[in-house]
């Protein structure tokens, strides 16, 4: 049985501004739960991974509405709050979707630390945008009393900045490993994993940041020994001149060409770069190969009919 690491978007959780609740979001669940399902059904082990930035947000946004009255909740704390809640959805729609194909498999979500490099130089340059819009004057406030870093966004207002390191190693994927192997559905390395950084006798402590979910993804299935990283994400297949009248998707992209293309600029930071970029850690990292393709297209990509394949 081949094992894959299937990575999904928090943005896939939400249609679109009128569907941002809690019951909408499981409805969106619900809707991938049945293509994960025909794939564990195929023979598949499955890990399952998924982002958090919207409901990050709306964590961050509760609480600048609830300032002065309770604590705030550290960014560490909020990711995995997102874990446990995105996990409990994701775990939920499978077990329901399982018990309708009378399918006896049990499925579990770990709450999961992702070791970063506490010298990381993203530290130095945060540069992930977490939260609301702020005015200027609010900005101000926030930057001398919180100490946030902020930049102002596009003429839109001001945002929060944190860091965002790359990830070293998945904690808790001894444990990941082991209950694949068992035959479990897993969800874990959610929204990237709640970051945390090592002291010199070995005690880890989580910080403020965000760790990209691909790439966390990528080293996830790398250190579980994955055969196939799995990038869940809004279009079939990876294109070039993406949006313009010379647009042109791609069936197969070795590591050289995607190399080739990001260096031309094919590709954009926090929508398809990501993304890539993961796939081309985990082969270059030993995986044998990647797929890129969107939800209801799974079934086919792992195929072979659709998607698009990255190979070494």
């Amino acid at each position: 049985m081949k094992t894959i690491v299937i990575a999904i978007g928090g943005n896939s959780l939400i249609k679109d501004d009128k569907h941002m609740s809690v019951p909408d979001q499981y409805a969106a669940v619900v809707e991938t739960a049945g293509h994960i399902t025909d794939l564990v059904e195929g023979g598949f082990r499955v890990v399952i991974t998924h982002g958090n930035g919207p409901q990050v947000g709306f964590i961050l946004l509760r609480s600048e509405h609830s300032r002065g009255i309770l604590h705030e909740v550290p960014l560490d704390s909020i990711g995995a709050d997102t874990q446990g809640a995105i996990g409990y959805q994701v775990q939920q729609a499978l077990q329901n979707e399982f018990r309708r194909r009378n399918r006896k498999q049990s499925v579990a979500t770990i709450v999961t630390q992702t070791l970063v490099d506490k010298n990381d130089p993203a530290f130095q340059k945060p540069s992930k945008p977490i939260g609301q819009f702020y005015k200027k004057e609010e900005a101000e406030d926030r930057m001398r009393v919180e100490k946030w870093t902020m930049v102002e966004d596009a003429g839109r207002g001001w945002r929060r900045v944190v860091p965002s390191p790359k990830p070293v190693r998945i904690v808790e994927a001894e444990v990941i490993r082991h209950l694949v192997n068992e035959g479990y559905v897993i969800i874990a390395a959610g929204g990237g994993g709640i970051p945390v950084v090592q002291d010199e006798q070995g005690n880890l402590r989580g910080i403020a940041a965000v760790i990209d979910k691909d790439l966390a993804s990528a080293v996830l299935a790398k250190e579980i020994g994955a055969d196939l990283l799995v990038i869940s994400t809004a279009v079939e297949k990876v294109c070039l001149n993406f949006g313009k009248p010379d647009q042109k998707t791609l069936d197969r992209l070795t590591i050289a060409e995607a190399k080739q293309y990001i260096t031309e600029g094919h590709f954009k930071p926090g929508s398809m770069l990501p993304k890539v970029q993961a796939c081309i850690r985990f082969i270059e990292e030993g995986g044998m190969e990647a797929l890129i393709t969107c939800p209801e297209a799974l079934p086919a990509a792992l195929a072979g009919r659709t998607g698009t394949r990255v190979v070494r």
